[in-house]
């Protein structure tokens, strides 16, 4: 039988989905309207103030779930740049996202966005909201494989801050910039194992910590405002010391959303933090698994450089993506839920939201 559209109103939304480390990525091929700005961040705050629609239609159930994450493809206004890009969640639109710059890699070049591809490696240059960040994708005789990405300023903002975390008193976290801001807790400050405790333990634990940071501590970014949020918590094994061996994390970000990959931004912002504490030296790789699904990421200081007056560190982040598929949405008028919903998460109380 011969695919083809249902009966629907509407343009079609078209989409290529990959995952790296077992994180989705759903990358949007068509469908979107004309996304306006001089800027990337310019049109960061369109999409979210005139097209979050479309957000919610295939981030959401049905076509989609509540740890969903996406890709826009817009312009960019750097001649440099191959590609721009916006990230899209559950909560709304992120500044930097490390595992969907591997993703888009490897897909920039299967996708002839890059027009000469060489090997044994394609520079690609893609424009993230937070900046210009360069991906390596492996190539030979016509495939990609792995890639690395050499991220924008990353830097230790503070720490050993303290703040008090509802349900469990006064808790000291880290925070640091790797294209966006996190928060680090070793778990075992909550009792906990991030790759051996309930997942519903860990993201209470560290949304707990995010709202109380959100709360209590300003932040601010020598770039621009925009980039100026806590986007999520990552919470560690404590295994901070360079070592051979790999260190686990979990990240939970936007709205209490778990990361299945050691998260790339986070991995960049974890690598800042550690020179930052002299913790690593420059070219050292450090690898790092996800609590969630045992993936692997590797990280490295490779270069000094400085943020405004932050002193910060250029971080190579390296790891893998593969293809899941790809499909065709639509949308019916009548049908009440094709705009989306999800199913909210108990530490909010479960609830069906529109």
């Amino acid at each position: 039988m011969e695919m083809q559209l249902p009966p629907h109103e509407g343009s079609e939304l078209s989409v290529v989905d990959m995952h790296t480390g077992g994180e989705p990525l759903r990358i949007i091929l068509s469908g979107y309207p004309e996304v306006k700005g001089d800027s990337v961040l310019s049109k960061r705050r369109y999409v979210r103030e005139h097209l979050d629609h479309l957000r919610r239609v295939l981030m959401y159930e049905p076509r989609g779930h509540y740890d969903m994450y996406g890709a826009l493809i817009v312009d960019s206004e750097l001649p440099e740049a191959d590609l721009a890009v916006l990230f899209m969640h559950n909560e709304g639109y992120s500044t930097m996202c490390g595992h969907a710059v591997i993703a888009l890699g490897r897909f920039a070049v299967d996708y002839k966005l890059v027009k000469e591809p060489k090997s044994p490696e394609t520079q690609v240059n893609i424009h993230c909201p937070c900046g210009l960040v360069k991906a390596f994708v492996e190539y030979s005789e016509g495939k990609t494989g792995g890639v690395r990405f050499l991220s924008v300023p990353a830097f230790a903002f503070a720490t050993d801050v303290t703040v008090t975390v509802e349900g469990f008193g006064e808790v000291t976290v880290d925070i640091s910039y790797g294209g966006a801001f996190y928060a680090f807790v070793n778990a075992q400050r909550f009792g906990l194992d991030v790759s051996k405790s309930r997942t519903r333990d860990l993201v209470d634990a560290a949304t707990a910590v995010t709202r109380a940071v959100k709360c209590q501590v300003k932040l601010d970014h020598p770039a621009s405002d925009d980039l100026a949020f806590l986007y999520g918590t990552i919470l560690t094994d404590g295994k901070d010391d360079y070592s051979s061996e790999p260190t686990a994390n979990i990240c939970v970000f936007a709205e209490a959303q778990v990361d299945r990959s050691p998260t790339g931004s986070g991995v960049t912002a974890r690598v800042a933090l550690q020179y930052h504490k002299g913790l690593i030296q420059l070219n050292q790789t450090r690898t790092f698994q996800s609590g969630a699904t045992g993936s692997q990421f590797t990280g490295k200081a490779v270069e000094e450089t400085k943020c405004g007056d932050f002193k910060a560190v250029v971080v190579e982040v390296a790891g893998r993506a593969f293809y899941t598929g790809v499909s065709r949405f639509v949308q019916e008028a009548d049908d009440k839920l094709t705009h989306g919903f999800l199913l909210k998460s108990l530490y909010n109380g479960r609830q069906f939201k529109l």
